[in-house]
């Protein structure tokens, strides 16, 4: 059985004007989240600024996320790291604290081969023994695992369950769906990418436009789910803008510039990410208005 089907937010951290993580905003967009029908919280990925915490920050806010969220959905823990014996100790806490699955990142800067993501995958999953997703997203890490690689993971070890696809390259999302028999849990890593996905086999999103639209995101996989695929895929085509403006800097800059605007106060960013330029905060603007979120 699949961790969650439908939108997954990659949910941002809050930041106190001082840096610190604001535990209070975080506790209150984690209910905003549930409220609009959000099908599962990703906790501590790319999103929400993992790179710039501490060990001991990142564990306690995914134990935050795990503690507030309450099983209510299921709560994801992005535990990958360049060094498998971090993501291990990261993993195995995760999955104690009561995370109902983790979320592994290929190693970025090592560029490991096909052999040691093989070999990194393996150890973390037999050591926290929860579902595991893995994260292809070679544009961020500098490293991407081969469809060989994923189909040999999920056919030859438990717990390995899912992967994150946000390479962006449809027919690697095809190769791995045709290696693995379609037995494998994939949700896209592109907003701009879901319906293709979904079309291939896929379950849903990990999602940076769930921050600003979760209903929105979760109704376009439901459509596509229960029949209405017409209409899941003028939702697809409709966000395109937004999506595009989400995407106007590197993440998370554009959806924490996204969510100040709508009132969020969600604070600043870690260095060394840096505040929105002002005219991509105008394109963003305008995306935000044509969407209706602002």
């Amino acid at each position: 059985m699949a961790i969650f089907k439908g939108a997954g937010v990659a949910i941002v951290t809050p930041m106190k004007e001082n840096l610190e993580v604001n535990y209070d905003k975080l506790d209150e967009i984690l209910e905003e989240q549930i409220a609009g029908k959000t099908d599962s919280i990703i906790i501590c990925g790319t999103t929400g600024e993992s790179a710039t915490m501490s060990e001991q920050e990142h564990l306690d806010v995914i134990k935050f996320a795990i503690e507030r969220v309450n099983h209510r959905i299921p709560v994801i823990a992005g535990t990958g790291s360049n060094c498998t014996a971090t993501a291990v100790q990261l993993s195995k806490e995760a999955a104690e604290a009561g995370a109902e699955g983790i979320l592994l990142v290929t190693p970025y800067y090592n560029k490991a081969t096909q052999k040691g993501l093989e070999a990194h995958y393996t150890k973390i999953a037999e050591a926290a023994k929860i579902p595991a997703i893995l994260y292809n997203v070679p544009s961020r890490t500098g490293c991407a695992i081969a469809p060989e690689t994923v189909a040999r993971l999920v056919k030859n070890v438990e717990y390995i369950v899912g992967i994150k696809e946000a390479s962006g390259d449809i027919g690697n999302v095809a190769k791995i769906m045709h290696l693995c028999d379609g037995n494998i849990d994939l949700y896209s890593g592109n907003d701009d990418q879901v319906v293709p996905l979904l079309s291939l086999g896929g379950l849903g999103v990990i999602s940076v436009l769930s921050n600003v639209a979760p209903t929105y995101v979760h109704d376009m996989v439901y459509e596509y789910l229960e029949g209405d695929r017409a209409k899941s895929c003028k939702m697809q085509l409709d966000a395109i803008p937004l999506c595009s403006a989400l995407f106007c800097e590197v993440n998370p800059i554009p959806v924490k510039a996204a969510m100040n605007l709508m009132g969020k106060e969600v604070g600043p960013l870690r260095a060394p990410l840096t505040e929105i330029e002002p005219q991509h905060e105008e394109i963003l603007k305008k995306a935000m208005k044509e969407f209706g979120i602002l």
